[in-house]
Protein backbone atom coordinates (compact mmCIF):
# COMPACT_ATOMS: atom_id res chain seq x y z
CA UNK A 1 0.00 0.00 0.00
CA UNK A 2 1.16 3.30 -1.17
CA UNK A 3 -1.45 5.16 -0.03
CA UNK A 4 -4.64 5.54 2.28
CA UNK A 5 -8.17 5.80 0.59
CA UNK A 6 -9.01 9.54 0.59
CA UNK A 7 -10.90 10.76 3.88
CA UNK A 8 -8.41 8.34 5.61
CA UNK A 9 -5.98 9.91 7.75
CA UNK A 10 -4.72 9.78 11.86
CA UNK A 11 -3.04 6.36 11.50
CA UNK A 12 -0.11 5.58 12.71
CA UNK A 13 2.64 4.68 10.09
CA UNK A 14 5.58 4.14 11.92
CA UNK A 15 7.17 4.25 15.50
CA UNK A 16 11.07 5.47 16.30
CA UNK A 17 12.44 6.05 19.70
CA UNK A 18 15.49 7.21 21.20
CA UNK A 19 16.74 7.32 24.62
CA UNK A 20 19.91 8.02 26.37
CA UNK A 21 20.95 7.65 30.21
CA UNK A 22 24.28 9.78 29.84
CA UNK A 23 24.22 12.09 32.45
CA UNK A 24 25.11 16.15 31.00
CA UNK A 25 25.11 19.14 33.24
CA UNK A 26 25.65 22.91 32.67
CA UNK A 27 26.00 26.52 34.45
CA UNK A 28 25.48 27.71 31.02
CA UNK A 29 22.55 29.35 29.87
CA UNK A 30 24.03 28.50 26.56
CA UNK A 31 21.94 25.34 24.97
CA UNK A 32 23.92 22.28 25.15
CA UNK A 33 22.19 19.09 23.54
CA UNK A 34 20.51 16.60 26.13
CA UNK A 35 21.89 13.34 24.18
CA UNK A 36 18.04 12.97 23.72
CA UNK A 37 17.79 12.65 19.80
CA UNK A 38 15.83 10.71 16.99
CA UNK A 39 15.84 10.46 13.15
CA UNK A 40 12.48 9.40 11.05
CA UNK A 41 11.71 9.64 7.08
CA UNK A 42 8.31 10.73 6.90
CA UNK A 43 6.88 8.83 3.96
CA UNK A 44 4.36 11.27 2.86
CA UNK A 45 4.60 15.14 2.85
CA UNK A 46 1.12 15.57 3.74
CA UNK A 47 1.96 13.30 7.02
CA UNK A 48 2.54 14.66 10.75
CA UNK A 49 4.88 13.43 12.87
CA UNK A 50 3.53 13.72 16.55
CA UNK A 51 6.71 14.10 19.02
CA UNK A 52 6.62 12.85 23.13
CA UNK A 53 9.80 13.46 25.25
CA UNK A 54 10.16 12.69 28.87
CA UNK A 55 13.08 13.95 30.33
CA UNK A 56 14.10 12.20 33.29
CA UNK A 57 16.75 12.82 36.22
CA UNK A 58 15.97 16.66 35.54
CA UNK A 59 17.49 18.50 38.32
CA UNK A 60 18.66 21.98 39.19
CA UNK A 61 20.99 22.84 41.82
CA UNK A 62 21.60 26.30 43.70
CA UNK A 63 19.39 29.53 42.70
CA UNK A 64 18.85 28.63 39.16
CA UNK A 65 15.72 28.37 36.78
CA UNK A 66 16.23 25.82 33.93
CA UNK A 67 14.69 25.28 30.30
CA UNK A 68 14.47 22.94 27.46
CA UNK A 69 14.03 23.47 23.45
CA UNK A 70 12.81 21.16 20.89
CA UNK A 71 14.65 21.03 17.73
CA UNK A 72 13.92 19.58 14.15
CA UNK A 73 17.24 19.74 11.82
CA UNK A 74 18.81 22.66 14.37
CA UNK A 75 15.87 24.70 14.08
CA UNK A 76 13.71 25.07 17.10
CA UNK A 77 9.73 23.91 17.35
CA UNK A 78 9.03 24.79 20.77
CA UNK A 79 10.74 25.74 23.94
CA UNK A 80 9.92 24.89 27.57
CA UNK A 81 10.96 26.90 30.52
CA UNK A 82 11.17 25.13 34.15
CA UNK A 83 10.75 27.87 36.27
CA UNK A 84 9.97 26.55 39.72
CA UNK A 85 12.56 27.82 41.99
CA UNK A 86 14.97 25.63 43.86
CA UNK A 87 13.61 24.59 47.33
CA UNK A 88 15.13 25.97 50.78
CA UNK A 89 17.31 23.42 51.04
CA UNK A 90 19.44 24.57 48.07
CA UNK A 91 18.84 22.06 45.06
CA UNK A 92 15.12 21.39 43.53
CA UNK A 93 14.50 17.73 42.17
CA UNK A 94 11.94 17.29 39.65
CA UNK A 95 11.75 13.71 38.89
CA UNK A 96 10.79 13.88 34.86
CA UNK A 97 9.83 16.78 32.68
CA UNK A 98 7.19 15.57 29.50
CA UNK A 99 6.18 17.64 26.90
CA UNK A 100 4.69 16.63 23.41
CA UNK A 101 4.34 18.29 19.85
CA UNK A 102 3.00 17.97 16.54
CA UNK A 103 4.38 18.52 13.72
CA UNK A 104 3.60 19.28 10.24
CA UNK A 105 7.31 18.76 8.38
CA UNK A 106 6.26 18.32 4.52
CA UNK A 107 9.01 16.42 4.01
CA UNK A 108 10.08 12.81 3.01
CA UNK A 109 13.86 13.77 3.35
CA UNK A 110 14.94 12.37 6.82
CA UNK A 111 14.05 14.04 10.20
CA UNK A 112 16.45 14.46 13.14
CA UNK A 113 14.83 15.43 16.68
CA UNK A 114 16.35 16.92 19.41
CA UNK A 115 16.12 18.39 22.85
CA UNK A 116 18.46 20.72 24.31
CA UNK A 117 18.47 22.08 28.07
CA UNK A 118 20.10 25.17 29.40
CA UNK A 119 19.63 27.29 32.52
CA UNK A 120 16.71 30.37 31.99
CA UNK A 121 19.16 33.77 31.52
CA UNK A 122 18.61 35.75 34.34
CA UNK A 123 17.39 33.06 36.49
CA UNK A 124 20.05 33.05 39.13
CA UNK A 125 22.89 30.93 39.21
CA UNK A 126 23.72 27.04 39.82
CA UNK A 127 23.77 23.79 37.61
CA UNK A 128 20.77 22.08 35.36
CA UNK A 129 21.01 18.55 35.02
CA UNK A 130 19.44 15.82 33.26
CA UNK A 131 19.39 12.09 33.23
CA UNK A 132 21.15 12.15 36.71
CA UNK A 133 21.22 8.81 38.48
CA UNK A 134 20.62 6.49 36.00
CA UNK A 135 17.77 7.74 34.78
CA UNK A 136 16.57 7.05 31.18
CA UNK A 137 15.59 9.98 28.90
CA UNK A 138 13.64 9.57 25.86
CA UNK A 139 12.24 11.01 22.74
CA UNK A 140 9.24 8.89 20.73
CA UNK A 141 8.46 9.91 17.16
CA UNK A 142 5.28 8.61 15.75
CA UNK A 143 4.49 9.33 12.17
CA UNK A 144 0.87 9.98 11.57
CA UNK A 145 -1.02 9.61 8.26
CA UNK A 146 -2.47 12.67 6.82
Amino acid sequence: ITALPAGVGGKVLQVVQGTTSTPVSSTSDTFADTGVTANITPSSTSNKIFIMVTLCGVEKRSNCLSRHRLLKDGSQLALYNNLSPYDNTGDRKTDQNSFNYLDSPSSTSQLTYKVQYSLYPGGGSGTTLVCNNDSISTITLLEISG
